[in-house]
């Protein structure tokens, strides 16, 4: 029996942007439909070091899919990414181990197009100035897909780092790194959050009315976000799961009530709202969801045995 193993190098080359925002709409709206498969996250934490998730889904049409990943924040310090993963796919019809690949990208990348998908459907039209706070991998990724949404003229790049914030601004024509998170995050039409802090970035008071902000981080118990923002804002989730205490949920949600969340997928199915006025602010609180990661690995998976990509491996 073999499997495909796709180093990468691979999923780099068969994941299309576009794609994956196509692929991810399609996930969220099984969530909200309830036709996608996906129990709870379970963690093993290690103590002082970090800790093990594991991400199990299924949806119709789809293969199974299981992601391994790990969240280690100091591994910085050893020059190593803070998250790494595996994703397994296997035939819904038989059970059999079908592939193995990198999840590692393919996390930084469906964290970024799930933002990406956000943005696309809930800022305001002429929005025009992007912030993306935090210049490490989140912050190059949702770069690189936040800013194919609108037609923005300015993109700030603001991180602890100042040299980061420099380095990651070169790689778009149209972003400058900015000193001061303040000055980085008022006027912003979209405003990214893409950092590992345990204390709020920014300011309620420098948020302009009408802003979009889509918030990635996950270091509980802190937030990178102000809690007291979150009840200015219009809320959406992947799923309303969210609301549930960490490793399932987001600490900044649990206590509110779910209703009070708008699921993406229900806007697709139009059975909720999106923006309804120019000056409310809305915000996308991401936990990640295993879905999205199927998402991704079934649309890498498929693309590899259409075009020959990857290496067969005996069991």
């Amino acid at each position: 029996m073999g499997i495909l193993f796709l180093d990468r190098k691979s999923v780099q080359q068969l994941l299309d942007p576009e794609d994956l925002m196509d692929a991810l709409a399609q996930g969220f709206i099984a969530l909200s439909q309830g036709t996608a498969v996906s129990p709870n996250r379970n963690q093993v934490k290690v103590p002082d070091a970090g800790y093990l998730l594991a991400m199990p889904a299924w949806q119709p049409g789809s293969v199974i899919g299981v992601k391994l990943i790990t969240v280690f924040h100091e591994n910085h310090t050893l020059g190593l990414p803070g998250h790494q993963a595996l994703i397994c796919a296997f035939d819904p019809s038989t059970g059999t181990p079908l592939a193995m690949m990198d999840g590692t990208y393919i996390t930084k990348m469906r964290t970024a197009a799930g933002s990406a998908i956000s943005a696309r459907h809930l800022a305001r039209e002429d929005a025009r100035v992007l912030t993306v706070i935090g210049a490490g991998v989140q912050g190059q990724s949702h770069l690189q897909l936040v800013s194919r949404v609108r037609n923005f003229e300015e993109i700030r790049i603001a991180s602890f780092s100042f040299k980061d914030a420099q380095n990651l601004a070169a790689e778009h024509p149209a972003a400058r790194a900015i000193e001061s998170f303040e000055d980085a995050v008022r006027g912003a039409d979209v405003i990214c959050l893409c950092t590992t802090a345990n204390t709020a970035v920014l300011e309620p008071d420098w948020v302009a009315p009408g802003a979009h902000i889509t918030s990635v981080g996950f270091t509980p118990p802190g937030s990178e976000l102000p809690l007291e923002l979150i009840p200015r804002c219009r809320i959406f989730v992947e799923t309303r799961r969210s609301f549930e205490a960490p490793p399932t949920g987001c600490c900044e949600l649990v206590g509110l009530d779910p209703a009070s969340g708008t699921e993406i997928g229900e806007l697709f199915l139009k059975t909720k709202p999106g923006r309804q006025t120019r000056d409310e602010i809305t915000l996308y609180k991401s936990m990640g969801h295993a879905v999205e990661d199927l998402a991704a690995a079934n649309l890498v998976y498929h693309q590899a045995r259409q075009r020959g990509v990857g290496v067969m491996l005996d069991l």
